[in-house]
């Protein structure tokens, strides 16, 4: 596998097979190169600022347009529907979602995927949804794309082949990647395999401002990775099946030939994809426990400064060496909406029921933190600098929107921790009414 680096970049490739496939001072000539069609896609507003506006030329063997009319299939457990249980604040976890086993039921990317919750509207172009997809087997002669946002996909289990029109991407568990919207894609599998997928409406992923931290540092520029131009020149006679997301339904149509006919482009608008472990990590070297906006990998912006219509935050491995502090994290009530998932190993603050595969949601407002076991060690635990999650990824959605749970997550799925509570159950008063200062130890 071939990339591109750099995040965002204004970025320009071909097929080598076809050298020159690239117009030359011009986007659209009369007649391109290779007798090829030209073709743009659009990730903004033409009027958008040059800062903010995104947009990639495509020169393909044949224009996307060249397929039989859209007709609705069923979306399986893909929903926008919020309103189909009642609101539950209570915390939420769940088990390891079973991926489905091949030889009694064939499962590919868009079958197999599974919304959990979400919040705001596709029409609107504003909210977001989480989805878990399971899946046994290869796309084979079809493709998606999304009409209403971008997926950022996080790899648990199984690594994935994913075909694109601008190239292809080998992304494995530990490995991230975003495919903006509107992009088509067909994903390959090799064994039954688990993931994760953050979707934002009408807004685009983009990096954190650093602020104080300065230049450098988090998730670098340099690490993101854009595929290079690949075609297949490929017919399907009335066998291609191309699926739409549109505004939270599916849609299906054919065409006689592969979608990934792109022999070059060039633009802005890419899909790319990002390895967790090149991330730089900052943290609290003197006491106290910094806040977890530190870890941000990515962040879909909203209207308000500073408040997000998604995170992406990670939890890599790193160094402990705060002094006089409570190290995991503390017990928390916030405004935001965390979704957490586990890629590999444990999460510091729940090594039990928190397992890779599965997940847990705690909404706005309501209270979590370290189980018993965790306060009681931490609590007690000698400060000497430590090495914390090696050998672990766990990440977070962080949203500023109320997020709903669908009806398969909370009842379908039946994966629900229905003793998720208990873990706090043993927490108890080690209130000294008597004495100041407790003891510290040893």
């Amino acid at each position: 596998m071939q990339y591109i680096s750099g995040f965002g970049n204004e970025c320009a490739s071909e097929d080598p097979r076809c050298l020159g496939a690239l117009p030359e001072g011009q986007n659209n000539p009369q007649i391109c190169p290779y007798n090829l069609y030209a073709e743009q896609l659009s990730g903004s507003a033409f009027t958008c600022p040059r800062s903010s506006n995104k947009r990639s030329w495509l020169y393909r063997i044949l224009p996307s347009v060249s397929h039989k009319p859209f007709e609705s299939i069923n979306e399986g457990h893909i929903t926008h529907n919020w309103d189909e249980v009642d609101p539950d604040p209570n915390q939420l976890r769940w088990k390891p979602f079973e991926i489905p086993k091949a030889p009694q039921k064939k499962v590919d990317f868009v079958s197999g995927l599974h919304t959990l919750c979400g919040a705001g509207d596709t029409r609107s172009n504003n909210g977001l949804a989480i989805h878990i997809f399971l899946c046994n087997t290869s796309m084979g002669n079809r493709c998606f794309y999304n009409s209403d946002g971008d997926f950022l996909i996080v790899p648990q289990k199984g690594k994935l082949l994913i075909y694109t029109e601008f190239g292809k991407m080998l992304v494995q568990p530990n490995e991230i990647c975003v495919i903006q919207r509107g992009m088509r894609f067909s994903i390959e599998v090799f064994e039954e395999t688990r993931g994760y997928i953050l979707e934002v409406f009408g807004v685009h992923f983009e990096l954190p401002d650093l602020g104080p931290i300065g230049a450098n540092g988090l998730a670098n520029p340099r690490d993101f990775l854009i595929p290079v131009a690949w075609f297949e020149d490929r017919q399907v006679p009335g066998g291609y099946t191309v699926i739409n997301k549109y505004q939270g339904k599916l849609f299906a149509a054919k065409q006689d030939t592969s979608p990934f006919n792109v022999v070059a482009w060039h633009g802005n608008y890419t899909p790319y994809k990002y390895n967790l472990e090149n991330f730089m990590v900052i943290n609290a070297v003197a006491f106290d426990h910094a806040d977890p906006s530190i870890f941000t990998v990515l962040t879909a912006k909203s209207l308000r400064p500073g408040v997000a219509i998604a995170d992406f935050v990670i939890f890599p491995p790193r160094w402990g060496v705060a002094d006089k502090t409570f190290r995991p994290p503390y017990y928390h009530r916030n405004c935001m909406s965390e979704f957490m998932g586990l890629i590999k190993g444990h999460y510091e603050a729940k090594q039990g029921g928190f397992q890779p595969g599965g997940g847990s949601l705690h909404s706005a407002m309501t209270p979590h933190g370290p189980d018993a076991e965790c306060f009681e060690k931490a609590s007690k635990a000698k400060l000497a600098p430590e090495r914390i999650a090696d050998g672990t990824m766990a990440f977070m959605f962080e949203s500023s929107l109320s997020m709903a749970v669908t009806k398969w997550a909370l009842k379908t799925s039946s994966c629900l921790d229905e003793n998720y509570y208990k873990c706090w159950e043993p927490l108890k008063s080690h209130f000294t009414p008597s004495s100041r200062n407790p003891a510290r130890p040893n």
